[in-house]
């Protein structure tokens, strides 16, 4: 197992190489050929109010110097501190140069063998095989939240529906005993006790039987 190596250690092996000095010299370089940021320096220049001020024409060089520093080393120090980290943090050019070299250090230091990350594109499909696992027990969690809606739904259908038959159920027996009371005869439900109704009047009849047509006696007389 390697030795514990501290950013310090590395720090200075890549100073007594002569690495950082190497590197600083190429974030120079590219420093001076970025336009959008010399750009930007000149539009400050041009609006600076030491420079537009009446009068600034009989100004020494050494006197507008010291003025324009004054008024602009903040604001042009600002861009060209985010112009560098957006060099160091660059994934493709002089950022990837950096880490590498970085790497390459520890390693000879550790006693490890590069590299010590495995690249991006070896990483993706794990990441990709993560994200599709998520999203089906999201799609799992979904199906059992609508499974449990639609039971509800039902057992909420069949209660109403009871609720609807039993209503209807007692509407008609109260009209069935309304008619019942209004002929004088016992109210019956549909289907339950409609064969003795039937037997009772019959019964009726024969112990009053109807009487005879008039002209009927005479006839037989």
């Amino acid at each position: 197992m390697g030795s514990v190596v501290t950013p310090q250690a590395v720090l200075e092996s890549l100073m007594n190489d002569g690495t950082i000095d190497a590197i600083r010299l190429k974030i120079i370089n590219q420093l001076k050929a970025n336009e959008e940021l010399k750009n930007n320096t000149i539009k400050m220049l041009e609006q600076s109010k030491v420079l537009n001020t009446p009068g600034a024409e009989n100004k020494t060089k050494r006197e507008l110097f010291d003025a324009l520093r004054g008024e602009l080393e903040i604001p042009v120090l600002e861009k060209a501190s985010r112009a560098v980290w957006d060099l160091i943090l660059d994934n493709d050019g002089l950022g990837k140069e950096i880490s590498e070299t970085v790497e390459k250090v520890y390693c000879q230091l550790s006693g490890r063998e590069p590299p010590l990350f495995p690249p991006n594109g070896e990483a993706q499909p794990e990441r990709e095989k993560k994200e599709a696992e998520e999203k089906r027990e999201q799609g799992m969690e979904q199906e059992v939240d609508k499974g449990k809606k639609q039971q509800k739904g039902k057992e909420e259908n069949s209660g109403s529906l009871k609720k609807k038959r039993t209503h209807s159920e007692m509407n008609l027996k109260g009209t069935t005993d309304m008619h019942a009371n209004e002929l004088g005869t016992p109210s019956t439900a549909p289907g339950e006790d409609g064969v003795s109704s039937s037997a009772a009047l019959l019964h009726d009849s024969s112990q009053n039987p109807l009487p005879s047509q008039p002209g009927s006696n005479n006839h037989h007389q």
